[in-house]
């Protein structure tokens, strides 16, 4: 164990300058950095209950029911999470997870994104076409099924091959037994602990889904990017739907009700939901190499397609498009704060105290390496883990310089995705095994706007020439000793690929040929990629294993008491209300409607504002009763990530007393590690939504829902569960 052993003492000598939840740098000696009880997070799963944990932390003692309530309220969106809030099957989730279902039912004429959609009645909902909700109703452990398969496999690939057979296996099984995708039932084996656990999750798959209300963009993104992951913040970032079951309003037996008061600084919150994907399993070298390579990579490649985008987006304006700029803007933000995070000392230097620490544990409790328990291997996980990390750094270049660099890619330039599969088919041809009409379908899916596609063109060829240098032989040869712009004209002007139409029949008519200056472009990369390509898969399968062992290490020495990372499966995540220091004051723990209007009166004074704190008129031409005193977002220490986007913040009665809708800036590192200094989950305070619902938009029939669970306009004519 010489590689890890040697990295520990040396970050342990190191001696930093660290950024404080004030804002000041500090001297810090990292050697005396200890890993912190928490460090990996608080998403408890349900396959676990961490009863003990919140006996201990809170006093609370849940029973099964409890858990059951908590499990069975909560839903899964595609991208998102969301929860029943009535018994009349009204959801509640976040505007931003709900975005592309407003246009979606938007009419010709309507500009519902921008105006806001309030129902009037329940005829009035509209459906969201192809949009479900997930419930999980059932859980069912088979890690060891899938291990006995995969311990019989004896390569990696086999192994792999074995867990995905078994995976397949199980899920149709279990789909059966249930009775059927017709029955609306969908199996998923989650992987937890790193593949260390499996679990199959049965869901109940809601297909029909009814938008019943969403503000205005300009409310439910109040801030805009500038705002984005920041606090205190100002945004009414809800919105409503409803299931249908047989075309009538579905009467689920676990929803959450509304608190009337909401919550007090200090009090508990539990919020449910499905993370997406933490990586605090992950050792100090794989970090690294996030750090060094991959994540920066990312962070450039977004930070070079997004000025692309607003380039073609300020020429031609569209809602739609700025919509897609929201999206990869939000990632930006976030990668920025990751690689911020991984360069943080003190993180770090806790990241190596939790591998020490589990180093000597697994020492102390296996130290007979012939024990049954635990196979010797299990001994070399961090090295071997290391070991990968430096060969992955071998084709950091090309990582970085292809990145992105597919067909399928929404980042890729359309005539270099059209190259890449020209290039494939006109050397299939040349063995005789080219599929024309295969390649012809392929290619009519490739299109893009043509001012997009140069620029992203311009930029791809900028990533190869940073990344692989410009003295690279490939680099000359593709230059030819023009510009960058020259290369793209002359693609632009000549090649047969800068539209679908002209690509299908170059290919139809048998003129296309090497010599195509977009193929020229990509051509003496190919190999190079290819073999890149080739190596980093090999060792990701062999990463793959390994986190699979590493991951069943951790939970023989731990157990339960540490959660997995998140996997986009349903997670409770306890925590407080609390306010931080911020910037040599504190940021309070609500914030009210008087700030939002404090934000838009500065903004409209601002001659150079940038339009992201405006008001839609209903909102300045506010009825007498509206109270701006009301809390309207808030901040608790519970821990989220991605996916959690939609969850209810919920009081220890499982009321909801928020919406969690972002996380501040100083959270963006809880992909590696929980903190709770200053890190923050930020949510849509109930109070602030009730109100808005009812002062703003009217919405009483949905108030009356909310808080006393009825539902006047369809009476008797609401039919129980299915």
């Amino acid at each position: 164990m010489k590689y890890r052993y040697v990295l520990v003492a040396v970050a342990a000598a190191l001696i930093a300058f660290a950024t404080v939840g004030n804002g000041a740098a500090q001297e810090i000696d990292v050697s005396e950095v200890k890993a912190g009880r928490y460090d990996n997070g608080k998403m408890w799963t349900f396959d676990y209950p961490p009863v003990d944990h919140l006996q201990d932390t809170y006093g609370l003692s849940p029973d099964e029911a409890w858990f059951e309530k908590a499990r069975l309220g909560a839903l899964r969106l595609p991208n998102c999470t969301a929860s029943f809030v009535s018994p009349y099957g009204l959801v509640m989730t976040n505007h931003h997870c709900a975005r592309g279902s407003v246009q979606q039912v938007s009419a010709p004429g309507e500009r519902l994104l921008e105006n806001g959609f309030t129902s009037g009645s329940l005829e009035a909902e509209r459906q969201v076409p192809g949009l479900y909700v997930d419930q999980l109703i059932a859980l069912e452990d088979v890690t060891d099924e899938v291990y006995a398969a995969v311990e019989a496999g004896e390569t990696d690939a086999e192994k792999a091959a074995a867990r995905q057979e078994t995976i397949a296996e199980i899920s149709a099984r279990i789909t059966d037994t249930a009775g059927g995708e017709e029955a609306g039932v969908v199996v998923q084996v989650i992987n937890l602990y790193n593949g260390g656990k499996y679990s199959a999750y049965t869901f109940r798959r809601f297909d029909d889904v009814r938008l019943v209300m969403a503000p205005e963009l300009q409310l439910g993104y109040f801030g805009g990017d500038t705002d984005n992951f920041t606090y205190p913040r100002y945004a009414l970032d809800m919105s409503f739907l409803r299931v249908y079951v047989d075309d009538k309003p579905y009467e689920p037996e676990h929803y959450f009700a509304w608190s009337a008061e909401g919550a007090d600084e200090g009090d508990a919150v539990f919020v449910v939901g499905n993370p997406g994907s933490t990586l605090r399993l992950e050792t100090v070298a794989q970090l690294e190499y996030r750090r060094d390579v991959q994540e920066k990579a990312i962070v450039s490649l977004l930070d070079s397609r997004i000025a692309a985008m607003m380039a073609v987006y300020e020429e031609n304006p569209s809602p739609a498009f700025l919509n897609q700029i929201f999206g990869l803007r939000n990632s930006q933000k976030l990668y920025k704060g990751r690689v911020k995070g991984l360069n943080n000392p003190v993180i770090m230097a806790k990241r190596a105290d939790t591998e020490r620490q589990f180093l000597a544990d697994l020492e102390r409790r296996f130290a007979d390496t012939a024990s049954p328990e635990m196979p010797a291997p299990y001994f070399d996980i961090i090295d071997e883990l290391g070991r990968i990390q430096e060969e992955k750094r071998e084709y950091a270049a090309e990582f970085s310089a292809f990145l992105a660099m597919q067909p399928a890619s929404s980042l890729a330039s359309a005539t270099v995705a059209r190259a890449l599969v020209a290039y494939d088919y006109l050397r299939a041809k040349e063995s005789g095994s080219a599929d024309t009409d295969q390649v012809v379908q392929q290619l009519s899916n490739i299109d893009q706007d043509p001012a997009l596609d140069r620029r992203f063109m311009t930029a791809r060829i900028n990533d190869i020439v940073a990344n692989i240098g410009k003295d690279d032989p490939g680099v000359v040869q593709m230059l030819g000793g023009r510009t960058v712009d020259e290369v793209v004209e002359d693609i632009v002007t000549r090649s047969a690929l800068t539209t679908s139409v002209k690509a299908a029949d170059a290919i139809g008519s048998d003129a296309l040929t090497m010599e195509d200056p977009a193929i020229q472009l990509i051509s003496p990369f190919m190999e190079r990629r290819q073999n890149a390509q080739s190596a980093l898969a090999g060792l990701g399968a062999q990463e793959q294993e390994l986190n699979a062992r590493h991951g069943r290490a951790r939970f023989e020495i731990y157990g339960t008491s540490r959660p997995p990372d998140a996997t986009f499966s349903l997670r409770i995540a306890d925590g407080v209300v609390g306010g931080y220091d911020y910037n040599g004051t504190m940021a309070p723990p609500f914030t009210t409607f008087y700030g939002l209007y404090d934000r838009y009166a500065a903004n409209h004074l601002d001659p150079d504002g940038t339009g992201e704190w405006e008001l839609p008129e209903r909102w300045l031409n506010a009825p007498s009763t509206f109270d701006r005193s009301v809390p309207l977002n808030l901040v608790a220490t519970n821990d989220i990530i991605g996916g959690n986007s939609g969850s209810p913040m919920l009081n220890s009665d499982l009321e909801v007393i928020g919406l969690i809708f972002d996380g501040n800036i100083e959270s963006l590192p809880s992909a590696f590690i929980y903190q709770t200094e200053v890190a923050r989950s930020v949510g849509v305070d109930v109070r602030g939504m009730r109100e808005a619902l009812a002062e703003i938009y009217g919405m009483d029939r949905i108030v009356k829902e909310l808080m006393q669970h009825e539902m006047a306009d369809i009476g008797d004519e609401v039919e129980g569960d299915e």
